[in-house]
């Protein structure tokens, strides 16, 4: 099928991957306390993080290798364990936060190196299984079955701006010097919140069945 008259298909798959790039869950709201915390520069490695992690799973589900890893029963429950385990350590950390009177760390600390915050991003989206079924999801809607690479191509590309777009461009909205002050002022009750949503997050995919 020529790739033009897969345009509608394929902007159908692309805004539902901004439906749910742009959706509250653990890594936007990762992204978001690093640069309410104050630094840009380390919420947007952050985000790349992300995206990085989101471009591993296009490439398998692209591929098809991700229909073949939802059948692997005992490597989901595994990454399952991981991605709630980690999601748990966050919350503790933020709780952490909200009950100090100063600012010292954050969920996802900003006084973190560059790398550091990036290793953080990717292991928040390779840890998350349910990034696998999304993707496997969004192939599904966007290709049709046998699609040539050419347009298996195009669909990660798309998919993948509109990622870089909204992953930064939240990274620099809530780095705005408003947005900042604002966090400062009521920065022990977003933690809290992080916390709890990081809590409910952890545990809800821990006892997940897939």
């Amino acid at each position: 099928m020529p790739l033009t008259e897969l345009v509608p298909t394929l902007g159908l798959a692309w805004l539902a991957y901004f439906i749910a790039v742009v959706s509250p869950g653990p890594a936007t709201l990762a992204i978001a306390g690093t640069a309410m915390a104050g630094d840009r520069r380390r919420a947007i490695a952050l985000a790349n993080g992300v995206l990085t992690g989101s471009f591993c799973w296009a490439l398998l589900a692209g591929t098809g290798m991700a229909a073949v890893v939802t059948k692997l029963a005992y490597g989901l429950v595994v990454l399952k364990c991981l991605g709630g385990l980690y999601l748990l350590f966050l919350a503790w950390k933020s709780f952490r936060s909200a009950m100090r009177t100063e600012v010292l760390e954050t969920a996802v600390s900003a006084s973190a190196s560059l790398a550091t915050n990036y290793r953080r991003g990717l292991l928040i989206h390779l840890t998350n299984p349910k990034a696998i079924f999304a993707w496997v999801s969004l192939v599904s809607i966007g290709l049709p079955a046998g699609a040539d690479p050419q347009v298996i191509a195009v669909f990660i590309a798309g998919a993948l701006v509109i990622g870089f777009l909204t992953f930064n461009g939240l990274a620099v909205l809530f780095s705005s010097s408003l947005v900042v002050r604002g966090y400062r002022r009521a920065r022990r009750g977003i933690e809290g919140v992080m916390a709890a949503f990081f809590a409910f997050a952890g545990f809800k995919l821990l006892t997940t069945r897939f």
